[in-house]
């Protein structure tokens, strides 16, 4: 209740208007005649105690809110009140504020409402060069008659229902939160620079499949987080996936997330199984920081095997589409998340053929608090079931189904894959030839024989045949010295590339060295080295090696 009026008004009322205490006048200028006693509460006027408040103070009354009473600090900011007047008249500042409907309201309810942070245009106070800013509170009282007291400002000569407003200056901690949101928008904005700089600018477009792929940082009230994804071509057709998360969010998620993608391109260059790169992954995780947890899936597809070969570390599942429209996750093993240690990752694979598509994920998509994650896998199946289209369109689809907008709370990032099934013209771009080599002297001019008949037949140019039929010669001779059965030849065209693998069931990798004048061997590497566009060698995950080349094909 706000403070009482003089004596003779009731209990628990407020006076009007400037109500002094009754005994102010006889008091006179001479010396009290007793000691000096402290004013009781009850005895105090409303000028006393709101008057000497450095908030803003109005107290109206009536339907028509008619002003009893403004205080100082009212009067400082606003300018002068004439009491009795009603406030759509005298108090426009209150309309423009939307307070007039919250005065009725409070007035009918009897119960106290207040609005935060409300925008008074021109300054505060004295200071014109700001705008200021109120919360203001509106409480029901009564304002109660004033007597007979022939005071000019008295706007009331009943009790009536009215309204105090309260206005508090939060000018100061509005501009400091505002501060304090550019700070962090700035902050904000440096780590999604940082963490896009750090993502693919272009992913690499493989032979055999289409690839697309989006991030989306979370809202604006939440820092970026630490997914990405990547696409490496290995050479010889195949090709590595990869998706992860790093926990956490600013900078610093984002640059943990920087050197694990540099790290794990660095691994693939290696052209290790999946859970081997890992492995290695793990341990690197640890060393750069043990704080910072990070799941990951690395995946390889082989055109050759028609599968995608994978291990996770603590990720989502991996979703595939078959060529019919049946969605499957793969199955285990899954491992732990990177850096934790102590653990041995193993692979898993799945069928990928020709018609088939993927989708790799972090958990923004699909996990939402209200929901078990497994809720929001269910979701992404029934979407990628029906989203039909190029891998870009895929991937917006599944963000539209999911409920992506800019203002999800979470980092997102989608990768999506596609085996297409070639028809007609591109299905002439694309071949495979095999050969098994049995050993002994006949085996390299059988090679060799093959692969001029498969290169003419592909119809290459005379340059092209004689330099594949060159590299497949030395590849095979490589294998018959150094390697041991089961032996392979295998050619293989895309639109971009002639591929030439020779396979054996030796695992010791050959390295290009350089030959003296006088050596009778060690040249077979360095000429197709020489020759080709690019070579390479990887182990076989059923014991062996494979030793490639390619060449480019000139763009027609």
């Amino acid at each position: 209740p706000a403070p009482s009026g003089p004596p003779a008004a009731a209990p628990g009322a407020v006076p009007a208007a400037r109500a002094e205490h009754p005994d102010a006048d006889a008091a006179g200028d001479g010396p009290p005649a007793g000691p000096c006693r402290a004013p009781s509460v009850d005895a105090l006027s409303v000028h006393d105690i709101l008057g000497k408040v450095p908030a803003l103070v109005a107290v109206v009354y009536g339907p028509e809110h008619r002003i009893a009473y403004v205080n100082g600090a009212y009067a400082t900011v606003f300018g002068p009140r004439p009491p009795g007047a009603t406030a759509r008249e005298a108090l426009p500042e209150l309309d423009a504020l939307g307070l007039l409907p919250l005065m009725d309201q409070v007035l009918r309810s009897g119960r106290p409402r207040t609005v935060k942070a409300r925008r008074v245009p021109g300054g505060a106070g004295a200071d014109q060069s700001r705008d200021g800013y109120y919360t203001f509170t509106c409480t029901p009282i009564e304002v109660a008659a004033s007597g007979p007291a022939p005071d000019p400002e008295v706007a009331c000569v009943a009790p009536h229902k009215g309204v105090l407003v309260f206005g508090a200056d939060v000018t100061d901690q509005v501009e400091s939160t505002e501060r304090l949101r550019a700070s962090e928008a700035r902050q904000r904005a440096a780590a999604v620079t940082l963490q896009r700089s750090l993502l693919p600018q272009e992913l690499e477009q493989p032979d055999d499949l289409r690839v697309a792929a989006t991030y989306q940082p979370g809202g604006t009230d939440a820092a970026v987080g630490g997914d990405w994804y990547d696409v490496i071509t290995l050479g010889a057709g195949r090709t590595a996936l990869v998706i992860g998360d790093v926990m956490g969010r600013g900078v610093r998620a984002a640059a943990v997330m920087g050197q694990l993608r540099t790290a794990v391109r660095a691994y693939a260059r290696l052209d290790l199984p999946p859970h081997e790169v890992l492995q290695l992954l793990d341990g690197l995780a640890a060393e750069i920081d043990a704080s910072q947890i990070a799941t990951c899936v690395y995946a390889v597809h082989d055109p050759n095997e028609g599968r995608l070969v994978y291990a996770s570390a603590g990720h989502l599942p991996i979703l595939v589409r078959d060529a019919d429209g049946t969605v499957l996750r793969a199955a285990e093993p899954t491992g732990p998340p990177l850096g934790t240690g102590g653990w041995l990752h193993t692979s898993g694979s799945v069928p990928l053929g020709p018609g088939s598509s993927a989708v790799l994920y972090t958990d923004g998509l699909v996990e939402r608090r209200d929901k078990d994650i497994d809720h929001g896998v269910e979701a992404l199946e029934r979407a990628f079931a029906g989203a039909t289209g190029a891998p870009d369109i895929v991937c917006d689809r599944l963000l539209r189904a999911l409920g992506i907008t800019t203002d999800h709370d979470d980092d997102v990032a989608v990768l999506v894959l596609q085996h297409p099934a070639r028809t007609g013209h591109d299905a002439e771009l694309f071949h495979n030839a095999a050969l098994e080599l049995h050993g002994g002297t006949e085996a390299a001019p059988r090679a060799r024989a093959f692969a001029s008949g498969v290169l003419a037949s592909w119809r290459f140019s005379p340059e092209l045949h004689d330099l594949g039929v060159l590299a497949a010669s030395e590849l095979v001779a490589n294998s018959l010295q150094h390697g041991t059965p089961p032996m392979r030849l295998r050619l293989r065209r895309t639109d971009r590339r002639l591929i030439i693998e020779v396979t054996d069931g030796d695992d010791h990798l050959p390295r290009r060295r350089r030959a003296e004048l006088a050596d009778e061997a060690g040249r077979g590497i360095s000429i197709v080295a020489t020759i080709a566009s690019a070579w390479g060698s990887r182990r076989t995950p059923g014991g062996g090696k494979a030793v490639w080349c390619e060449f480019a094909l000139p763009r027609e």
